[in-house]
């Protein structure tokens, strides 16, 4: 009998050993998120970080009205905002809208805007679409 809570105390030990393992390799394995990826692939594309680029969010509202509640609050934000129809989600989310504005990109400020940008989809019955920008070029300032 012995021998059996011998083997049951060591499958027990193994069992937390390879649980304590596994969490450690999970914590050590960083998912990029969408801003973190968006960021990498223009500095890949030769992007400076120094200079602001042109920033696009989008959203999708359910309604005009609602598109117009955030524009309002976007615009006063310093975003160039503009509504328009989405005819490819007439029923669920009828109307686009497309913010812009210049920023220079860091990760967490970009995960902070995107954070914001969710948030205020979701108090209006939206949803965010996510961003984009166009690589800005280095210049080299040798001359």
């Amino acid at each position: 009998m012995s021998w059996l809570l011998t083997l049951v105390f060591v499958g027990g030990v193994v069992a937390i050993g390879r649980i304590y393992y596994s969490i450690r390799k999970m914590r050590e394995q960083r998912v990029k998120d969408w801003d973190e990826v968006q960021i990498d692939r223009l500095r890949k594309m030769g992007s400076d970080p120094f200079k602001a680029h042109d920033v696009d969010f989008f959203m999708a509202m359910p309604s005009e009205a609602a598109g117009l509640d955030v524009k309002a609050r976007l615009e006063a934000d310093g975003f160039r905002v503009d509504l328009k129809p989405a005819p490819d989600n007439p029923s669920t989310q009828p109307f686009s809208l497309h913010a812009s504005k210049a920023l220079r990109l860091s990760v967490p400020g970009m995960r902070e805007l995107s954070a914001q940008f969710r948030d205020i989809a979701k108090a209006s019955g939206g949803t965010y679409d996510g961003w984009s920008a166009a690589a800005v070029p280095r210049t080299d300032s040798t001359h």
